[in-house]
């Protein structure tokens, strides 16, 4: 057997293991998120923030951030629920490598270089929670916690996209959709999340 059929071999019993690995990823996620509208809710706040932004009539700002607000509390109250029942799996299935490649069971291979989701979820869990902009005193800091609440929102995604595929795909997919780089969301989350994220994931936040 020569070298090109040795490493054709290799590669794809490592693509094909990976694949495996990525779909039961998917398929525990997504047990657990089909119970609720999350990404539903999250759609309709970031698009309702991007519209109330831009609305120069005051009236019918006052107007969207009242419909906005109830679906915060919704999105708030369901996530919540969501990150208490996934804090119930068990914690081998729960890992992920922090490393950029996606290799076949590297969670095991590379113990240390390795995060735990479960966490991860009850982080953003609380910083979505922290941020509502529902709370806010004035117009302008509704406007503050729209930005920071859209960046929690996304580095949310960004976690469930890193746990089902690679932190490099997650990143690929958020530039993708709302053409934002991962490194700015990180950037834009409040200085809380950025504190528990980094102490998470090992992650340095320029």
């Amino acid at each position: 057997m020569d070298l090109f059929t040795l490493l054709l071999i290799v590669t794809t019993a490592l693509y094909l293991l990976k694949k495996q690995e990525q779909r039961k990823h998917t398929l525990l996620l997504a047990q657990h998120l089909g119970r609720f509208q999350i990404e539903k809710l999250m759609g309709s706040l970031m698009d309702g923030y991007m519209r109330v932004l831009g609305e120069p009539d005051a009236e019918r700002r006052a107007q969207i951030w009242t419909v906005l607000e109830n679906a915060e509390s919704s999105l708030v109250a369901q996530f919540q629920r969501f990150a208490k029942e996934f804090a119930q799996v068990p914690a081998e299935l729960a890992r992920v490598t922090t490393l950029p490649l996606a290799l076949p069971y590297a969670d095991r291979v590379f113990p240390a270089a390795t995060l735990d989701v479960r966490a991860l979820m009850g982080l953003h869990a609380q910083a979505i929670a922290a941020v509502r902009v529902g709370e806010a005193g004035d117009d302008e800091e509704r406007k503050r916690r729209a930005f920071t609440m859209t960046a929690e929102l996304m580095l949310m995604q960004h976690s469930c996209h890193w746990f089902c595929k690679s932190r490099t795909i997650a990143s690929m997919r958020l530039l993708a959709r709302h053409k934002t780089a991962y490194e700015q969301v990180l950037q834009s989350v409040a200085p809380e999340t950025q504190r528990g994220y980094q102490a998470l994931t090992g992650i340095r936040i320029r």
